[in-house]
């Protein structure tokens, strides 16, 4: 796919087993969809399906009943609904870093989670769209919200920051969505070829789009791929700014501040990459994926975490320091209130899960440790909701006056419907896993010392199994 560097200088970088040929990375990963699934998958999906019947129901009684079953109130009118929404779309902030942003920088670690990730970055977004839905109360008239006119031939506010969503949010979900399927065509075709039954060939066939690894196929996959990869990058900036901008053009003391678009960027980035690790580990382990998906991988995922965790704590400084440098006593208030106030638990638990949990990093022993990247993935994914909480209830509960403070409490209802929406992210990608390859079979073998077409002169053999699954270069040798 274009790499630049020669791929025998690969094989220091560790990032497939010394030994693996092109035949065993093809029945790693392709031998995942093959088998039967484990027990534990089946007593995942059980669950995860349970959950989602639950939040059918709860959607319903919802719309029959009205939003007065969420503990919302007048002052925090936004409370987990948007909350949930916001924490979801930063977790589908990794997908396209991964996939997009480190190909276009010729970052060849990617290629063993970036399926993962993109598949992630699909099923979160599409939990974190059902929150706005159903936040307004009357679903059936979400299309008010299209840049088309009503039945009442009135048009949307195109100077509403809720409105940018709906463009930022929805391109995000297309260009994501095309972009991971281009990436499953070739593989798809090898699920196709391996087929023993008439129906599973048939299906993956269909997937495949006629795909036969000819050079003319190979060039037009590499050049859409990079044009997807092009128009994606500038997503990861730009989709997260946008929902910042629900806050920060707003006169609302806490929320109206520049400092968000980054904040809100690398706090997304750094939730999605904890997610990414936290799936990626459970996967490597039941499915055995310990030859492509290595402790390098792994570790470079933890320096990334690392580095936005160190950033978002400079951006929670800062906002106290621009309260206190302002002069403005509203604005001093709310930060005081966030640390000290009602809510003062979760502001401290966000501190202790993005601030201090990821400084672990600093230390190989802790970047290398697969138990302790695991409990502080999912530290870093409880402190992130923590955040998006402490930003929008903390800065509504106590607002210019006092006449109208009041608290949130959560209901039941708010506490079925966000674990519905995990029930739902997990059924997805818990089907994915059993259906779909879950490693890039062909972008792993592009950056193995074997697919350089140089390698293998003297006293080496190259592995010809799936050779339509590399370069064509390779093809051709």
């Amino acid at each position: 796919m274009g790499w630049n560097k020669p791929i025998h200088d690969l094989n220091e970088r560790h990032l497939v087993s010394e030994g693996t040929s092109f035949s065993e990375v093809t029945d790693i990963v392709a031998g995942v969809t093959e088998r039967k699934a484990p027990r534990l998958w089946w007593i995942l999906f059980a669950i995860s399906t349970s959950t989602t019947g639950v939040l059918g129901a709860t959607i319903g009684y919802l719309l029959w009943t009205g939003v007065g079953i969420w503990g919302n109130n007048s002052p925090v009118a936004w409370a987990w609904d948007i909350t949930n929404f916001v924490w979801w779309i930063g977790i589908g902030h990794a997908g396209t870093l991964i996939s997009a942003v480190l190909y276009l920088f010729r970052q060849y670690w990617r290629t063993a989670i970036n399926r993962f990730s993109e598949a992630m970055t699909i099923f979160a977004v599409i939990c974190a769209l059902m929150f706005p839905t159903i936040h307004a109360g009357r679903p059936w008239f979400l299309y008010f919200s299209l840049p088309i006119p009503n039945q009442m031939n009135m048009w949307p506010n195109f100077k509403s920051p809720l409105l940018w969503d709906v463009f930022a949010v929805s391109t995000y979900f297309t260009v994501s969505l095309l972009f991971w399927y281009v990436g499953l065509v070739p593989d798809f075709a090898t699920l196709r070829d391996r087929a023993k039954n008439k129906i599973r060939k048939w299906i993956y066939g269909f997937a495949a789009l006629g795909w036969r690894g000819s050079n003319r196929h190979w060039s037009n996959y590499e050049r859409s791929y990079l044009i997807l990869a092009a128009l994606s990058t500038p997503l990861v900036l730009s989709v997260h700014s946008v929902v910042s901008f629900d806050f920060a053009t707003s006169v609302e003391p806490g929320w109206h501040t520049t400092i968000f678009p980054p904040y809100f960027v690398a706090g997304a980035v750094f939730s999605g990459f904890a997610m990414v690790m936290t799936l990626l580990l459970i996967a490597r382990t039941v499915y055995g994926l310990h030859d492509v998906v290595r402790i390098k991988h792994l570790e470079l995922m933890n320096k990334i975490m690392l580095t936005t965790g160190s950033i978002v704590g400079y951006a929670y400084a800062m906002e106290f320091f621009i309260a206190w440098y302002s002069g403005n006593p509203y604005e001093r208030f709310v930060f005081i209130n966030r640390a000290m106030g009602d809510y003062w638990w979760a502001y401290w638990s966000m501190i202790t899960c993005n601030v201090i949990s990821p400084q672990f990093f600093w230390f190989k022993k802790m970047r290398t440790s697969i138990p302790a990247m695991f409990a502080i993935s999912i530290v870093i994914n409880i402190g992130m909701w923590f955040e998006r909480f402490v930003i929008i209830v903390t800065s509504l509960h106590h607002d210019y006056l006092p006449s109208a403070w009041g608290n949130f409490s959560p209901t039941l209802f708010d506490i079925l419907i966000f674990a519905g929406s995990l029930g739902l992210f997990f059924t997805a990608f818990l089907l994915f896993l059993r259906w779909f390859p879950m490693i890039a079979i062909a972008e792993v073998k592009m950056v193995m010392p074997q697919a350089d077409p140089h390698w293998g002169h003297d006293d080496h053999h190259v592995d010809q199994d799936d050779v339509m699954t590399a370069e064509p270069a390779l093809a051709e040798e």
